[in-house]
C-alpha cells in the first residue's frame, strides 16, 4: 500500500530526472574503524528541488516527445546546467534498531526525516553526456553488492535476495561472468584475482599461476585482508531461532501509506484521488475495483470515499478475508494478515513536494509567443533577464524562420506552434506589438497554447497590450473580474504589467514556484 501511494502521487510524473529524489530503499550498515555498526539509509537530494508535471500534461508529453525526459537530461548537460544531487544519510545506532514503530529492515518503510534527519555529506554532479549511449549506459551493470570499505549489509530479506539476483541478472543480460570487465563497469583500479575464464574475457593475464597459495607467481595474487581493503562481514551476535518467516512487524502495511497521504498538500491529495480513479477506472472486473476500495479505506476513508464516488461504487462494508494472499503454502492465513497500527507521527513535511526547494529558475524552459510586428525590445530585454537567471528561452511563432519586429529588426524564431506545444515549457510570456498581438489573437493554435499552459498551472506573463490575445482565452475574464482582480491574478501566476523590469522580477518569482495548483479547483479550463 505504501509503494502504491507513491506511485499514484505526483512523484511518479516528474518534471525532469534532474528534479527527482533518489532512495537507497534498503537499510545498509556503516562500519567505523572501531568495528562499530550503525544502520544507514542513503538519499539523493536534487538541488533543483522535487517537481512534477500535471497528469494531463504527462499524457500529452508522451505523445509529443516520448524522449522528453532523456532529452531534457541530455540538453541540460550540454547547456552547462549540470544536474546535481547531494548525498544524504540517515544514521541509526545499532542499539536503536527496535526503538521505531516500524521494522528498520522492511524495505517498504522509510525513516521519517522528523525522526532521523538526513545529514548531507557529499554531492553528485553529472558533467558530461555519454559518447556512446549503448556502451556507456545500456551496458551498465548496477549491483547493490558493489560497496566500498566501511559499508556492509543488513538482514533485510529483499536486500539479501537482490545480492544474488543482480549477479544472476547481469550474467544473462550481458552474456557471461566477465560483465565487470566491460569498460563502463571496469574498476578504476585494476583488480587482481584468480579468475581467468568465461565468455568475453577482456583482461589478459600473464603468468601461469591462477591459484593461491603458489610459489611460481611469487605468491600473487592473494586475497586482500581487511587492512588492505578486502571485504569482511561484520561480526553480528545473534540469539534467535532460524526460521523462514517474516517478523510480525513486516505486516504493518498501512501506517506509512497513511502517513504519506496525510503529508500531502490538498492539490497533491486531489491528484492521488484522480490517479486511483483513472487506474481503477481502467479495471474491467468490478470485484477488483471494490476490493481495492476496501484496501484504500484501510489507508484513509476519505480517500476511499472520493475514489468510490468517481468510480460510481460503494466502499465494501468489510474486506473478504484473508486480505493478504501472499503467504507460504503451509502458513496460517491469520498470522499473515495486515496489522493495523497508528503512527505517532501524523504528517511529515519532507514527503510533500509542496515543501521542496523553490529558489531558482535554472534550466527552466520559457516560451515567448511572437508574430510579425512584435515589440523586439521587450522580447530581448526579458530574454536577457531570464537567461541571466539560468533559464532557457524559445521564441515561438506561427511559422519558423524569423519574425519582423515593429521596428523592422529581426527576431529569430526557434519553434512554431506546429513543431512544439505548451507542455514542453515551464512558463510563457506574451509581449506587446500591435500587429503581433492581432496575429496571435486570431491564431487558434496560439490561444490553445495559452489555455493549455493555464490549465497546467504554469506562470503566464503578458504586456497589457497583449490583452487582446488573452481575451480569446477561457480564463481571462475569470482572473480579471472583481475589485482585486489583478492582485488575485498575480497570486495565481498570471502577471500583466507594463513596466518590464517589474514584470521580469514578478515573472521570475512566479516561475520559481513551479506551478499554481490552486487553479485546478477554482478555474479549470478546457484545453
Amino acid at each position: 500500500a505504501h509503494m502504491i501511494m507513491w506511485l499514484m502521487s505526483d512523484r511518479a510524473i516528474p518534471r525532469s530526472y534532474r528534479m527527482m529524489e533518489g532512495f537507497g530503499v534498503h537499510t545498509f550498515r556503516l562500519i567505523n574503524d572501531k568495528d562499530e555498526s550503525h544502520f544507514v539509509k542513503f538519499h539523493w537530494k536534487p538541488l533543483l528541488g522535487v517537481h512534477s508535471v500535471a497528469w494531463d500534461e504527462a499524457q500529452k508529453i508522451s505523445g509529443k516527445d516520448p524522449d522528453f525526459h532523456r532529452r531534457d537530461l541530455w540538453e541540460a548537460i550540454e547547456n552547462g546546467h549540470f544536474p546535481e544531487w547531494e548525498l544524504g544519510v540517515q544514521i541509526v545506532p545499532e542499539a536503536d534498531e527496535h526503538k521505531f514503530e516500524f521494522d528498520l529492515l522492511d524495505p517498504t518503510k522509510i525513516i521519517p526525516e522528523e525522526i532521523v534527519p538526513v545529514q548531507r555529506i557529499g554531492k553528485l554532479t553529472l558533467n558530461r553526456n555519454p559518447d556512446n549511449f549503448f556502451a556507456e549506459t545500456e551496458q551498465v551493470a548496477f549491483h547493490i553488492g558493489h560497496v566500498v570499505p566501511g559499508i556492509d549489509f543488513t538482514n533485510d530479506p529483499l536486500l539479501q535476495g537482490r545480492l544474488f539476483s543482480y549477479t544472476d541478472t547481469q550474467l544473462i543480460r550481458l552474456g557471461g561472468p566477465n560483465f565487470h570487465e566491460i569498460p563502463i563497469n571496469r574498476p578504476v583500479v585494476t583488480v587482481h584475482n584468480n579468475q581467468r575464464d568465461g565468455f568475453m574475457r577482456q583482461q589478459i593475464n600473464k603468468g601461469r599461476s591462477s591459484y593461491s597459495p603458489n610459489s611460481t607467481g611469487g605468491g600473487c595474487p592473494f586475497q586482500a585482508g581487511k587492512m588492505k581493503g578486502g571485504f569482511t562481514s561484520h561480526a553480528e551476535r545473534i540469539d534467535a531461532r532460524k526460521v523462514r518467516e517474516r517478523s510480525e512487524s513486516f505486516f504493518d502495511h498501512f501506517s506509512q501509506a497513511r502517513l504519506f497521504f496525510n503529508s500531502q498538500s490538498e492539490p497533491e491529495k486531489n491528484h492521488i484521488v484522480d490517479a486511483f480513479s483513472f487506474e481503477l477506472g481502467k479495471v474491467v472486473t468490478k470485484e477488483i475495483r471494490e476490493r481495492m476500495l476496501g484496501i484504500l479505506s484501510l489507508v484513509d476513508k476519505h480517500l476511499a470515499a472520493q475514489v468510490a464516488y468517481k468510480l460510481g461504487l460503494h466502499i465494501p462494508a468489510s474486506l473478504e478475508k484473508p486480505i493478504n494472499h501472499v503467504r507460504p503454502a503451509d502458513a496460517d492465513p491469520d498470522s499473515y494478515e495486515p496489522v493495523q497500527k497508528e503512527s505517532s507521527l501524523q504528517e511529515s513535511a519532507a514527503l510533500s513536494m509542496a515543501n521542496t526547494v523553490k529558489d531558482s529558475i535554472k534550466s527552466r524552459m520559457i516560451a515567448i509567443l511572437v508574430a510579425d510586428g512584435v515589440d523586439a525590445k521587450a522580447v530581448i530585454a526579458l530574454q536577457d533577464n531570464l537567461m541571466d537567471e539560468g533559464a532557457l528561452v524559445d521564441i515561438v511563432a506561427p511559422r519558423l524562420g524569423v519574425a519582423i519586429a515593429e521596428d523592422d529588426t529581426i527576431v529569430p524564431v526557434n519553434q512554431s506552434f506546429l513543431t512544439t506545444a505548451s507542455v514542453m515549457y515551464d512558463a510563457l510570456y506574451i509581449p506587446g506589438g500591435t500587429n503581433s498581438v492581432a496575429t496571435l489573437a486570431g491564431d487558434p493554435d496560439a490561444i490553445h497554447f495559452i489555455n493549455e499552459a493555464y490549465r497546467h498551472c504554469k506562470a503566464i506573463a503578458a504586456d497589457p497590450q497583449a490583452d487582446q490575445v488573452l481575451e480569446g482565452t477561457y480564463f481571462y475574464k475569470k482572473v480579471t473580474a472583481g475589485a482585486d482582480a489583478m492582485d488575485e491574478a498575480t497570486a495565481s501566476g498570471v502577471i500583466i504589467q507594463s513596466d518590464l523590469s517589474v514584470l521580469s522580477r514578478m515573472f521570475i518569482d512566479a516561475i520559481k514556484q513551479h506551478r499554481f495548483w490552486d487553479r485546478e479547483v477554482a478555474r479549470k479550463v478546457p484545453a
